[in-house]
């Protein structure tokens, strides 16, 4: 297992093989291009790859854990061929994903529902002790934008960090745990941007914090773009992310992202 490095943000390049990812240039299906796709982000400074096999965009289709699991084993085996050093994030909600990706080699799990679409994943990350990224959201990503409904959005959303933080913790579980607001997963875009506005409420939770807005319609909507027209409002947005104290940056775009890093950090440097 490569150690996880958070003396500075990290920018998570997203690698997704499936055909269906909301932002087309993601999608990875041929090994040969996603382990090029892969160099060229850690040419670029990704700290982090985050393989995915299961597309978690709204409406997406349900695959079988068979696929899901097939999909990711053999992406995390070629890059880790090619980049033995190579930090490598499983994203998925499925627990038997989560074992076989770790068995080929991946170091962190990245749970999109933080334990809750599957009863068996908070034993299996408490077994397998790896950094966790626990990510809030509702339902399923076939019904999550109809459970948009918050008492207080900032508060229920903590509760829950805490509430699952303290299951796995109460497994056994001595690693990190890393939260995930879940920009776009069961929120409308008014709360995006209430969550991002208010993310450094979340650090009072006292652990790393992942934002990923990468291309999302929170971004595309507002300005009347698409997905493809969105790197400049992402770069914005990382930035805001950046400057509010978020830990984690998942990207499509991991140039922009590490760019977005230095400038904010020389400035901030400069201010001290």
């Amino acid at each position: 297992m490569n150690p996880l490095n958070l003396s500075q943000p990290n920018i998570m390049g997203i690698l997704n093989i499936t055909p269906d990812s909301f932002f087309s240039e993601s999608r990875k299906m041929d090994m040969g291009e996603l382990v090029a796709t892969a160099g060229q982000m850690l040419d670029d400074g990704a700290d982090i790859l985050d393989v995915g096999g299961y597309s978690s965009r709204p409406g997406a289709d349900d695959i079988s854990v068979e696929e899901e699991t097939r999909r990711v084993t053999i992406a995390i085996e070629a890059i880790k061929k090619a980049y033995p050093k190579a930090i490598i994030s499983v994203d998925t909600f499925r627990a038997n994903v989560a074992k076989s990706a770790v068995e080929e080699g991946a170091d962190i799990i990245n749970d999109i529902s933080g334990g809750t679409l599957d009863e068996r994943m908070l034993p299996t990350v408490a077994a397998l002790n790896m950094p966790y990224i626990l990510m809030h959201m509702r339902g399923t990503p076939q019904t999550m934008t109809s459970l948009t409904y918050y008492r207080e959005l900032i508060t229920d959303v903590k509760d829950f960090f805490t509430e699952q933080a303290s299951k796995l913790r109460e497994l056994g579980y001595q690693n990190e745990i890393i939260l995930d607001p879940g920009f776009g997963f069961a929120k409308t875009i008014e709360q995006n941007f209430e969550l991002l506005a208010k993310l450094e409420e979340l650090r009072e939770l006292n652990c790393p914090l992942l934002v990923g807005v990468s291309r999302k319609s929170m971004i595309w909507k507002t300005l009347g773009s698409t997905p493809k027209e969105a790197l400049n409002g992402t770069t914005v947005l990382n930035s805001v992310a950046l400057l509010k104290g978020a830990n984690i940056l998942r990207v499509h775009d991991v140039k922009e992202a590490v760019e977005a890093r230095t400038l904010i950090a020389k400035t901030l440097d400069k201010r001290l």
